[in-house]
Formats: structure tokens, C-alpha cells, sequence
């Protein structure tokens, strides 16, 4: 038996889909991890692509009353806190904030300080650093720069960057800085081309965040194969995504945001058990 690990996940909620903690949960419970919830907010779905959202945000002093309840039942002791601080994202070419820009040197200056891995998209990545990714080595030269500031697992998880493979796939790296007990440090980089899929899915940040702490729980010192289960089983999870919601869709239109729900109950085993699609360059 493997010793229990357990996950405080303070994330967003929707009733019905998967973003925020209900796309976190499932997927870390399937690898065997123990997952404690607070939800940040409780909306009816999503808020990108519905007409419609209904629901409740939880505020800082709700959030320290059930923080609190836990402490004082003396069960607030966790292997890992997950937590989606979300910044911002390009839309066709065009970087745009998703929070008050107030909020950025919180980020930068209290939250990435004390994480021990971060999944910033590129837009994030530029925004945290100050500084513009034009070629790899910019990106690399960025995931330096996030390492000095605390974090020893950093991956980027999209970019704009052009894939070696062609302009189907989609590249996101990886960096893992280790200091050995004499000071000295290992770094390990690596790449990751992923085909591009035609559809605009919600939750795949929160997804791939939680099987990326899984797997390099898993493989504490080879991001290059936590990175290939966590980019394969994404993949294979989206591929069945767009498939249903086609068909749910029917011939010639268009899916909407209901039927573009990733399909993660379905994909129980690909979870569990990823057959490696998408492999990682060493770099």
C-alpha cells in the first residue's frame, strides 16, 4: 500500500461541466490521491460561452471559517495545496488580463514565491517575468528567471512558439530545477508538441494542472515522462471531447459550450493509465 496523499484543492465550482475543482478532483481521485475541496465559487456552469451562469463566490473570511474548521479538528495537515490562480490568456495573438492587473505583483511577489510547480500559459509567463517570448531560448531564458523566484518545476503550457513539427501542433515546455545536497544544480528541459484540436474547450488548464501534479508526484525526477502521461491522457481526453460533441452537434454544425464539456468520466482509464500518444523532446 502506498502511503495516502492528500490534495487541498481551493479552486472554482460549476453544478453542471468540468472547470475548476470538478475538473481537478476527478482525475486525481482516479490516481489515487485523497482530495480535500474548497470551492472559491459555486456557479450554476461556466462563464465562457453560456448565455447564462447563476451562483455564489465564497469571500476571504468564509474561506478562513472553513480553513478554521479543519484546524481545529487537527485535520488541516496536506501533502499538496492546488490552487488555479488564473491570469490571463492571448486571443488571437492579443494578450488579455482575465483579473485586475492590481493582482499581478500579488502573483508574481507573494504566490509564485512559495509553489513548487507553476503551469503558466506564455501570456502568464511574459506577465510574471516582464519580459516578451519570441524564440525558445527567450522561453527557456523565462523559465529561468520563474525558477530563481522559487518555483523548481515550471512548465509552460502553451505558446505561440513554432512547433518543429508544423503548424497542427502545439509546443509547451517544461523545466525542472533540482539543487542536490552539495549546492549544485540540475536542470532538466524538455518539449512537448501536441496536435492542435479545432474546438475551444473550458477547463483543460485545470485538467492538465492536476495530472501534472499527480504524475511528477509519481516521477519526482523525470518531468520528461510526467509531462508525456500528463499531455497524452489531456489528448486523448480531448479527442474524445470533440468527437461526442460533433456527433451531439450533428452534421455541419457547429458544438456549443454544453456539448464541448470535456468528457472526463468517460476517459476514466485513459486517466488512470495513459497510452503514451505525445512523446517529449530532451533538450
Amino acid at each position: 500500500m502506498e502511503p495516502e496523499c492528500r490534495v487541498l484543492s481551493i479552486q472554482s465550482h460549476v453544478v453542471r461541466g468540468y472547470v475548476g475543482n470538478k475538473a481537478a478532483t476527478f482525475p486525481l481521485q482516479v490516481l489515487g490521491f485523497e482530495v480535500d475541496t474548497v470551492n472559491s465559487v459555486q456557479f450554476s456552469n461556466h462563464t465562457a460561452g453560456y448565455a447564462h451562469w447563476k451562483g455564489q463566490v465564497l469571500n476571504s473570511d468564509e474561506l478562513h471559517e472553513l480553513y478554521e474548521g479543519l484546524k481545529l479538528n487537527k485535520v488541516n495537515q496536506y501533502d499538496y495545496v492546488l490552487t488555479g490562480p488564473v491570469m490571463g490568456d492571448k486571443w488571437n495573438g492579443e494578450g488579455s488580463m482575465y483579473v485586475p492587473k492590481d493582482l499581478l505583483p500579488v502573483y508574481r511577489d507573494k504566490v509564485v514565491p512559495v509553489a513548487d510547480i507553476i503551469t503558466p500559459n506564455q501570456f502568464e509567463a511574459e506577465l510574471l517575468t516582464g519580459r516578451k517570448i519570441y524564440t525558445e531560448k527567450d522561453a527557456l531564458e523565462v523559465m529561468d528567471m520563474l525558477h530563481a523566484m522559487g518555483p523548481e518545476t515550471v512548465v509552460i503550457t502553451s505558446s505561440d512558439l513554432q512547433a518543429p513539427l508544423g503548424n497542427d501542433y502545439l509546443i509547451a515546455l517544461g523545466s525542472h530545477r533540482k539543487t542536490k545536497a552539495d549546492g549544485t544544480r540540475i536542470t532538466q528541459r524538455i518539449r512537448v508538441e501536441s496536435p492542435k484540436v479545432d474546438a475551444v474547450f473550458v477547463g483543460t488548464g485545470d485538467l492538465f494542472a492536476a495530472m501534472l501534479l499527480a504524475w511528477t508526484h509519481k516521477h519526482p525526477n523525470n518531468l520528461k515522462v510526467a509531462c508525456e502521461k500528463t499531455v497524452s491522457a489531456m489528448q486523448h481526453v480531448l479527442q474524445r471531447t470533440i468527437k461526442s460533441a460533433k456527433v451531439q452537434a450533428g452534421e455541419g454544425n457547429k458544438p456549443n459550450s454544453a456539448q464541448l464539456e470535456l468528457r472526463m468520466v468517460q476517459s476514466k482509464k485513459d486517466i488512470e493509465n495513459p497510452e503514451i500518444i505525445v512523446k517529449a523532446t530532451v533538450l
